[in-house]
């Protein structure tokens, strides 16, 4: 791809949408060149000095070259297949190595959505690099994006902005993965949620699970719910719930009796743990999906 830049106006619509993207670029920073480059705005150019403070996020892939970032928390370095993420209010500057130069792809966004997803736990300015390599998923999220933006088309900011939050899903994930990818702990894991579902209808004690996977409790505990996002027993109890929603549609079982099949021994606490989880009792759950499967069914027949 040829390098580029465009920055972006916004209406007002597309600001009380939430996400919006204000700027996108792609370019070979080439060994010994000036950077960055006296092309961009007041407002995005910045010397080595100084540095700058944006109002808004940038996510900038570097797939070739290396470089260094500083900003208000510290000194980082850049290598090939590295993702920088800068934020708002916060000062910086970054570089490429002279003998190396860059290839850099960025996007810069904000908005009210925008900034509450990057308050997420994964997105912090003290870790701003993201060392994961050339990933095809990621290069696919910035290439459409441009796509979209040279076009310009009606809506295009909201299909960017959705495919910009996918790639912050990806960064999740893969931050997520890391952690355990290859690892031992990452199969146990695995195999306790195996177990779990196997025997969903069944009592666990986590503790007597965890010492026949022959691993400390405290140690599973603690990796398990920075695995999956709960911990083992509230990931056993949601197993149990989503088995329940099944059969409360597919079967003529009482309420009751599908509070006792998942092991629950009090119909009560049933009730009121899975409308705590799903919003709604089982009763009205199940009286919901039945009049919009009737709604439906009429509505073929007319």
């Amino acid at each position: 791809m040829e390098n580029f830049f465009k920055y972006l106006s916004v209406s007002e619509e597309e600001n009380n949408w939430g996400f919006y993207l204000n700027v996108i670029g792609t370019s070979l920073i080439a060994p010994k060149t000036e950077y960055p480059s006296k092309a961009h705005p007041a407002g995005y150019y910045f010397n080595w000095s100084n540095g700058r403070i944006l109002n808004e996020f940038q996510l900038n892939y570097i797939t070739e070259g290396e470089g260094i970032l500083e900003n208000a928390f510290g000194r980082f370095q850049i290598k090939p297949g590295t993702l920088m993420i800068t934020f708002p209010e916060v000062w910086h500057r970054y570089r490429p190595v002279k003998k190396t130069g860059w290839v850099e792809n960025y996007i810069g966004f904000d908005g009210s959505i925008a900034r509450k997803l990057l308050k997420n736990q994964w997105f912090r300015p003290d870790q701003p690099l993201i060392n994961c390599g050339i990933h095809e998923e990621f290069i696919d999220c910035f290439y459409k994006v441009f796509d979209l933006v040279r076009k310009e088309k009606p809506g295009f900011q909201y299909i960017a902005s959705g495919l910009v939050i996918k790639l912050l899903g990806y960064i999740i994930s893969y931050r997520k993965q890391r952690d355990f990818s290859g690892k031992h702990i990452e199969s146990v894991i695995e195999e306790a949620r195996f177990i779990m579902r196997q025997n969903i209808e069944q009592p666990t004690n986590i503790q007597e699970l965890a010492k026949k996977l022959h691993i400390g409790y405290s140690y599973f505990r603690k990796m398990f719910k920075k695995y999956t996002g709960f911990s083992p027993r509230q990931y056993h109890i949601h197993l149990k719930i989503m088995q329940a929603k099944e059969l409360l549609l597919i079967s003529n079982k009482s309420i009751k009796e599908i509070s006792f099949e998942m092991g629950f021994n009090s119909n009560y606490y049933f009730s009121r743990l899975f409308k705590s989880k799903v919003g709604i009792s089982p009763s009205d759950f199940k009286n919901n999906m039945i009049f919009s499967r009737d709604l439906k069914k009429n509505q073929t027949q007319d």
